[in-house]
């Protein structure tokens, strides 16, 4: 067979293989959180772009979610801002978070709107702050030393965590076709912001929604077993069971246990899949296979 024709062939089949899954999830809706090598890589993030264009094409409905902690750090370096972590997380004071509102809220998610809007999208970037969408506490960090007798509770600024959620304006956006894309920044109650890990708002935000969803873009091929393969197909109890044995350590535990929480609170499944991968999330959403690693209750 002629390689055009083979072409062509191997084209149609990936069609067919695909009709299946856009059937299942035509009005479903989908929270990604975008963030590691394909924020960074030009052709990584057009590739990311095009695939949240199709899949509102088709009738799905994505949600985005970015962090950007190194662009954070690049800008702190700039301006002279020393900057310090406490169990990997970013000790922000008002200057640092003056730093990462400019960083979150308006450059980052005006560059993935752009780059979905050029690729034939309808993207609004938003803030947790816009509309109080996304309503937050300060997050208290304890650490326990050999010196006290109770835990010390270390003050990390303007770090917080998800109080609530309204999906009002989530709501507006979907109804109106737009693709939403949310930079992790809430507001307290006494209009303070607050940094809040894009994990943990990606994982909120897909069990308000009752997302059919959560899918999380890292640098990893996925959870590995012992041998280094990628493990998927996963059940809660599973992944409860590897994270009580040891089996996972690092910086792949607070996501599985995201995964996990969203999974446990009616989601229905969760990914961790290598961002590193063109088309990683169409390869997951459309495929037989999949990329990565998937945590549901089904079977």
């Amino acid at each position: 067979m002629p390689l055009k024709n083979r072409s062509a062939l191997e084209y149609a089949q990936v069609l067919t293989e695909s009709l299946p899954y856009i059937q299942r999830f035509i009005g479903k809706t989908i929270v990604i959180k975008f963030g590691g090598n394909a924020m960074v890589d030009p052709a990584l993030q057009q590739s990311f772009a095009r695939d949240v264009v199709l899949m509102k094409l088709v009738g799905m409905n994505p949600v985005v979610v970015h962090g950007g902690g190194p662009q954070i750090g690049v800008l702190l370096d700039k301006l002279g801002i020393s900057t310090e972590f406490v169990d990997g997380m970013r000790v922000t004071d008002s200057a640092t978070m003056d730093v990462v509102e400019m960083v979150l809220g308006a450059s980052v998610n005006k560059e993935i709107v752009s780059s979905i809007n050029s690729n034939g999208g309808k993207a609004i970037g938003v803030t947790g702050k816009d509309g109080q969408m996304i309503r937050a506490r300060k997050l208290e960090v304890t650490r326990q030393t050999p010196d006290l007798q109770a835990p010390e509770i270390i003050d990390i600024g303007h770090v917080g965590e998800v109080e609530k959620i309204d999906t009002e304006v989530l709501q507006m956006m979907r109804d109106s076709n737009f693709i939403p894309v949310i930079a992790p920044i809430g507001v307290g109650e006494d209009g303070s912001s607050y940094n809040i890990n894009a994990d943990l708002v990606a994982g909120k935000l897909a069990e308000v929604l009752q997302a059919e969803k959560l899918m999380l873009l890292t640098n990893v091929a996925g959870l590995l077993d012992q041998d280094g393969k990628v493990v998927t197909g996963l059940t809660p109890s599973q992944v409860q069971d590897m994270m009580t044995d040891g089996s996972v350590q690092g910086g792949m535990l607070p996501k599985l246990r995201c995964a996990l929480e969203a999974v446990n609170s009616g989601v229905n499944s969760s990914h961790i899949i290598d961002g590193r991968v063109p088309h990683a999330v169409l390869l997951e959403v459309f495929t037989d296979e999949g990329v990565g690693t998937k945590i549901s209750n089904r079977a």
